[in-house]
């Protein structure tokens, strides 16, 4: 069955053999699972397919045994030989019409926004969730879209009623404000990743989210 919009909150902790560099990514998997991560991306952009099936199916049966979301940046294919219960589409990769019938009613599909436009797009299209930003300048993704602000997502946030992750440049001190514009969550990559105890990084972040406070209307 398909995972209910309402569960789609939270820390959102992207995969990338890029940013994670200490350790495998199935390593670095669990040890944001100890932490009490719940949702996870795997984004690889340069692998050739078959490596990163065989990767992401590592990474699948690694979040099946800790309970934990899986979902594949771009390939529907992967996403679906894997058993992904979802996929990541950019705005350059596959119409969000034809990835909803090749992956099928039951999986997700969450698009990134960096417009209000396209906050508008995903929205109508029926897609499960949305990443929307770059909120903050991030070193990440070097070709990443201009800088969206706080006020940006706050803006997107009345477009839409879908889950909405912030995403770019996040860090622990913004959490707060964040969640206040109205993001269900927060996409993280190198916060995590840089830190010098993951698990320990995963925490603060999970409980800077729930104690952060949501806008009256969101």
């Amino acid at each position: 069955m398909r995972m209910p919009l309402s569960k789609l909150h939270g820390l959102y902790i992207i995969l990338d053999p890029h940013v994670v560099r200490r350790l495998s990514l199935v390593d670095a998997l669990k040890e944001a699972a100890a932490g009490g991560a719940t949702l996870f991306q795997y984004r690889d952009k340069t692998s050739p397919g078959r490596e990163l099936y065989h990767e992401a199916e590592q990474l699948r049966q690694a979040a099946r045994d800790v309970g934990a979301t899986f979902i594949v940046n771009d390939r529907c294919d992967v996403a679906l030989a894997v058993e992904a219960e979802g996929v990541h589409l950019g705005q350059g990769d596959l119409p969000l019409a034809l990835a909803k019938a090749i992956m099928g009613s039951n999986k997700l599909i969450g698009i990134s926004t960096h417009t209000l436009d396209q906050v508008r797009e995903a929205s109508v299209g029926g897609a499960g969730y949305m990443g929307f930003g770059p909120i903050f300048p991030t070193t990440s993704k070097a070709d990443h879209e201009p800088v969206v602000g706080v006020e940006g997502l706050r803006q997107a946030r009345k477009l839409t009623s879908l889950p909405m992750f912030a995403i770019g440049g996040m860090t622990v001190t913004s959490v707060e404000g964040l969640i206040q514009a109205g993001a269900d969550g927060i996409a993280v990559m190198s916060a995590i990743w840089t830190a010098p105890d993951i698990a320990t990084a995963v925490h603060g972040f999970i409980e800077k989210i729930a104690g952060a406070t949501r806008p009256m209307n969101g």
